[in-house]
C-alpha cells in the first residue's frame, strides 16, 4: 500500500528520490521520508509527516546530497501516521530500511530483539526488519548474506530495500508477496515498487519473483532466488511513457482520466475484434482450448473490480447460459469454495497486485479450476504474471485512487469475455457480430456521454451539503449503483448506499425524505417499468429524485424529479459503460465543492497491497 523508489547513481540521487516519491504518492500518502549516504559514506535520513511535498519542503531546509539511496511514501498499517513511524527506519551502524507490506510474526521477533539489546523507537513492524538484518549482518559480515538470513524468518508479506553504511555502494531489495522491480541504466540501476517511479531515468525493467533477493550497484545487479540459485530474470521494456502520469489541462487526475475513457475502451478494444469477429487469441494462446471446455464461472475481485464482476455475472448467465458467481475476494479466500466441474476462475484487478485478489488467485490454483483469468491494468503485475490466461485493459496509468477508466476497461474486457465463452457455448456468428458492433460504438457512445459535464456539474449543487444519498438500479444497474454510491462515498465523504431498487419497501423505503436525495440509473429496458414503480414510491414519501434516463424512457421532469437524458439507444450490452459515467462526474463535481482532496481521499490508496 506504499510506495519505494532507490537508486545507485553517479550523480545525485536526491532529485530521483523525489520525483518517484511523487510518481508513487498515489499508493499512500500518510507520511515520507529518504535515507542517503552521503559522500562520505554516513547515513543521511530525513522524515516528514504528510505528503511528499512536505519531505521536498524539508530538504530545501536541510539539503541532502548522496550516490545511493532509498525513498518511502506510506500509507499507515501498524503505527498511527507520525514521524517516527515514517520510513526510512534505521538500526545500528547507519543500517536503513523501506519496507511495504506486512510482518506477521514481528511481535515474536520484537521480544528475541529486545533481548538481544535492540531499542525500538517506533510502533512499525518495519523497525523490527531493520534490526534483524543489522542482527544477522553482526554474525554473518556480508549485508547480502543477511538480507536473506532475514527474510527467511519472516512471515508475511514485503517489499524491501535496505542500505548501509558497512556497505555504501550498493541496495539489497527483496520480495514476497509485494511487487519489486529493477530499474536499469547506464552506469546506474535503480529499485521501486512500480515501474510508474522510474520512467523519468529508465524504460528497461527487471520484475523479482517470490522470495527473491537482490544486490544492486551502480554498474551491475544481481538476483539470488529463494533456493539460493542464481537467477536470470528477463529485461523488458516498458512501453509506458514517463509523461503517462501527468494532469495536463484537467484539474484533478480524475477528471483527466474520467475523460480519457472514450481512448481507454478503443484501446482496450483495438486489435481484439475485427470483421465482426472476437480475436479470442487476444487471452492468450491456450484461451480457445480453454473456453472450449468452460461450464462455469467464477468471478473474484474487490472494490471497484468487484462491481465490474457483478455486472459480468449478469451479462456472463443471459447471454452464454452458463452459472456465473461472483465474490469478495477476502472472503472467498477465507472458505472452501465448492468448484464445480470446468469452471474458470476470473480475477480482476486494476493494479494486479491487490493482496486479497493475489492470495485467492493462488488458493483457486490448488482448488482445481480448469483455468485461470487475470483481467488487469498492469502487464508487470504479479497477477497478471501467475495466470494461464490474460485480458490487460489497456487503461494506461490511472493516478487518481477513485478507479474510473480502469472500471469502464475492465466491463469491456468482461464483454469480451462473454462473447468468447457464448461463442463456445451455442451464439451463433450473427449474434457475435451484432455483440461486436456494440463494442466498437462506446467510445462514440461515451464522447457523447461526457457532453452531459456542465449538465452535471449544476446537479451536484444539490448535493453539497447533504450527508446522506440512495442510489437504485435494477438488474446490471444494480451494479452500476453500488459503483456510484461508492464513487461518491470516496471522495467527498457524502454516505451512500446503493439497493437493487426492489428491494426499496424491504427496508430503505424508511430512509427516505426530502434530505434523502435518491439517485437512479434507467435505461429504456425490459426492467424499466418496474423501476418507475420504484421510483413512485420514492416520490410517495417525498424523496427528491435524480433520474439518469434513456430519452425514450418516459421518465419526465417534474417536482422533486429532476431527469438527465442519456444518449439514446443505448443498448443493453452497452448500457453499464455508459450510465456509469455520470455517476463518476456527480462525486466528482460534488467533491469539489466540498473542497476535499478529489485524487487522495482520507485514508485510502490506490493500490491495496496489504490484506
Amino acid at each position: 500500500m506504499c510506495g519505494i523508489v532507490g537508486g545507485v547513481t553517479e550523480g545525485n540521487i536526491v532529485p530521483i528520490l523525489i520525483e518517484g516519491l511523487k510518481r508513487l504518492e498515489y499508493r499512500g500518502y500518510d507520511s515520507a521520508g529518504m535515507a542517503v549516504l552521503d559522500s562520505t559514506g554516513h547515513l543521511q535520513r530525513l522524515r516528514t509527516v504528510g505528503k511528499v511535498r512536505a519531505l521536498e519542503q524539508a530538504l530545501a531546509q536541510m539539503p541532502i546530497v548522496g550516490h545511493v539511496g532509498i525513498a518511502h511514501t506510506r500509507w499507515a498499517t501498524h503505527g498511527v501516521p507520525s514521524e517516527r513511524n515514517a520510513h526510512p527506519h534505521v538500526s545500528r551502524d547507519g543500517l536503513a530500511i523501506v519496507h511495504n507490506g506486512i510482518i506477521e510474526n514481528y511481535e515474536e521477533l520484537r521480544e528475541d530483539l529486545k533481548l538481544a539489546g535492540y531499542q525500538f523507537s517506533s510502533e512499525t513492524d518495519t523497525e523490527v526488519v531493520a534490526h534483524r538484518v543489522h542482527f544477522n549482518l553482526m554474525k554473518l559480515g556480508d549485508l547480502f548474506k543477511a538480507v536473506r538470513a532475514t527474510v527467511a524468518e519472516l512471515e508475511g508479506a514485503y517489499a524491501l530495500a535496505i542500505v548501509s553504511e558497512a556497505d555504501p555502494d550498493r541496495i539489497i531489495a527483496a520480495r514476497m508477496g509485494c511487487p519489486v522491480v529493477l530499474g536499469l541504466g547506464v552506469e546506474e540501476n535503480f529499485v521501486a515498487s512500480d515501474v510508474a517511479a522510474l520512467l523519468p531515468v529508465t524504460r528497461r525493467f527487471m520484475f523479482l519473483d517470490e522470495g527473491d533477493v537482490a544486490e544492486v550497484q551502480r554498474n551491475a545487479v544481481r538476483v539470488i532466488d529463494r533456493e539460493g540459485n542464481s537467477a536470470d530474470r528477463p529485461i523488458k521494456e516498458s512501453e509506458l511513457s514517463a509523461d503517462a502520469a501527468e494532469k495536463g489541462p484537467y484539474r484533478h487526475f480524475m477528471l483527466k482520466e474520467i475523460h480519457e475513457q472514450p481512448r481507454a475502451v478503443g484501446n482496450t478494444l483495438q486489435e481484439r475484434v475485427a470483421n465482426g469477429r472476437l480475436l479470442e487469441a487476444a487471452f492468450g494462446p491456450a484461451a480457445a482450448a480453454v473456453f472450449e471446455r468452460v461450464e462455469a464461472v467464477h468471478i473474484v475481485a474487490c472494490g471497484t473490480s468487484y462491481h465490474a464482476g457483478v455486472v459480468a455475472s449478469y451479462t456472463i448467465e443471459q447471454i452464454c447460459r452458463m452459472p456465473c458467481r461472483v465474490e469478495i475476494a477476502s472472503e472467498y479466500r477465507y472458505r472452501n469454495p465448492v468448484v464445480p466441474k470446468n469452471a474458470l476462475f476470473v480475477s480482476i484487478s486494476q493494479s494486479g497486485e491487490t493482496a486479497d485478489t493475489l492470495a485467492a488467485l493462488r488458493m483457486a490454483a490448488r482448488n482445481g479450476y480448469l483455468s485461470a483469468l487475470a483481467i488487469c491494468n498492469s502487464p508487470e503485475s504479479s497477477l497478471v504474471r501467475e495466470s494461464e490466461l490474460v485480458m490487460l485493459t489497456r487503461a494506461g496509468p490511472e493516478i487518481g485512487v477513485a478507479s474510473t477508466k480502469a472500471f469502464t476497461t475492465q466491463l469491456t474486457a468482461l464483454s469480451m469475455l462473454t462473447i468468447a465463452l457464448a461463442r463456445h457455448n451455442g451464439s451463433d456468428p450473427e449474434r457475435e457480430r451484432t455483440l461486436v458492433q456494440r463494442l466498437i460504438e462506446l467510445p462514440s457512445l461515451l464522447e457523447k456521454t461526457l457532453e452531459l459535464d456542465p449538465v452535471i456539474h449544476r446537479l451536484a449543487l444539490r448535493f453539497a451539503e447533504r450527508h446522506h444519498a440512495l442510489f437504485l438500479g435494477r438488474g446490471t444497474m444494480h451494479a452500476i449503483a453500488m459503483e456510484g454510491a461508492l464513487k461518491l462515498k470516496e471522495i467527498s465523504y457524502i454516505h451512500a448506499e446503493a439497493y437493487a431498487a426492489g428491494e426499496l419497501k424491504h427496508g430503505p423505503l424508511a430512509l427516505v425524505d426530502a434530505d434523502m436525495p435518491v439517485v437512479a440509473v434507467a435505461p429504456n429496458n425490459e426492467l424499466l417499468e418496474k423501476l418507475k414503480s420504484n421510483l413512485m414510491e420514492v416520490r410517495a414519501r417525498g424523496g427528491e429524485l435524480y433520474v439518469f434516463a434513456d430519452p425514450d424512457a418516459g421518465v419526465e421532469s417534474s417536482e422533486g424529479v429532476h431527469v438527465i437524458q442519456m444518449p439514446k439507444h443505448v443498448a443493453d450490452f452497452q448500457a453499464p459503460i455508459i450510465y456509469t459515467i455520470p455517476l463518476q462526474l456527480l462525486a466528482y463535481h460534488v467533491a469539489i465543492l466540498k473542497g476535499t482532496d478529489v485524487d487522495q481521499p482520507r485514508n485510502l490508496a490506490k493500490s491495496v497491497t496489504v490484506e
